[in-house]
């Protein structure tokens, strides 16, 4: 069946564009910028007021990990600024 074959072929999809360190890349970026507007998002919603340079520093960050710590710490902080601070300690 030959309209089978080109069947198939029309509708093979090229994957490899998804494992590629391309993809990966714009992945990571993708992730990276919610997270970030998801933290200004959360310090808008408190009434938190967000100074440029904090702003510029939070949507800049690639690092998923640094962005969780403030998201998290975003819930909790009494000033923008205190997203940076480790009180842990």
């Amino acid at each position: 069946m030959p309209s089978a074959k080109i069947w198939r072929h029309l509708m093979s999809v090229d994957l490899s564009f998804f494992r590629s360190e391309t993809f990966q890349r714009l992945r990571a970026e993708s992730r990276a910028k919610g997270r970030a507007e998801d933290i200004l998002l959360i310090l808008d919603e408190r009434g938190i007021e967000v100074p440029d340079d904090v702003r510029a520093r939070i949507t800049d960050c690639t690092d998923l990990e640094t962005l969780r710590t403030w998201l998290r710490r975003s819930v909790t902080t009494t000033t923008a600024g205190d997203l940076f601070t480790d009180t842990s300690g």
